[in-house]
């Protein structure tokens, strides 16, 4: 199977939501984290396509989309690997991106606490790195969000191309896709919890002994509430 869409948006960007968007107009599968951490195989596939040696088919072949981390980063080969996906770019405010980001899953505590492990290299090699290690710093990381967007608009096809707000809902994303509108609100996914999970289930890949009730709450406690 060949990829239909291609996430090129940032986590943190709306990507649960729009993962579920797509699966609920029939897209087919969308490849996000959370599939990694369901199928802690797939890390050194990642670890691999951050060596400059993806295997594509392989890895994303039973899948019709991806959205949020590690497929963003690899946006530019995914559209020139699959030249008739359409590339949907989720944006938010730089400011608040940062900001959530910085209290979820860039947070130091998070980050050291998976440090040296499996995910930790992971997420070292596909996301950190291309920070420059840079995570705290808002001045860099804001304009780090600003100038990646202007480098996928100067390299997509406007008519390959969608900026994309979850606020704005169904009708940009139906019509860029060439798809009816759904009679059902579009889905809100819960960030707090999807994060939460997110984390203890990284917290889980990296070795650590606690149970899975210790495992949430240590979770709960690595980052505050964010509506986005």
């Amino acid at each position: 199977m060949a990829l239909k869409v291609i996430g090129a948006g940032l986590g943190r960007t709306g990507t649960a939501s729009i993962k579920v968007a797509l699966e609920q107009l029939g897209i087919g599968r969308c490849y996000h984290m959370g599939e990694v951490m369901q199928n802690p195989m797939h890390i050194d596939h990642w670890l691999h396509a951050a060596d400059g040696n993806p295997d594509w088919d392989r890895h994303l072949g039973d899948y019709a989309a991806t959205v949020d981390y590690p497929t963003c980063t690899f946006w530019r080969e995914l559209a020139e690997y699959y030249p008739d996906a359409k590339v949907l770019l989720s944006v938010r405010n730089a400011t608040s991106w940062f900001e959530s980001t910085s209290s979820t899953i860039m947070l130091p505590k998070f980050n050291e606490f998976i440090a040296g492990s499996p995910i930790g290299e992971l997420i070292r090699r596909t996301i950190w790195d291309t920070l420059e290690h840079r995570m705290g710093d808002r001045d860099y990381m804001v304009s780090y969000f600003d100038r990646r967007i202007e480098e996928i608009r100067q390299a997509i096809p406007e008519d390959r191309l969608l900026v994309y707000e979850v606020k704005q809902g169904w009708e940009p994303l139906c019509e860029f896709l060439e798809l009816p509108v759904p009679e059902v609100n579009f889905p809100r996914v819960n960030s707090r919890d999807e994060t939460r999970q997110l984390i203890a289930t990284m917290m889980a890949q990296s070795g650590d002994a606690l149970d899975e009730e210790a495992m949430n709450e240590a979770a709960a406690k690595l980052f505050v509430d964010n509506s986005n």
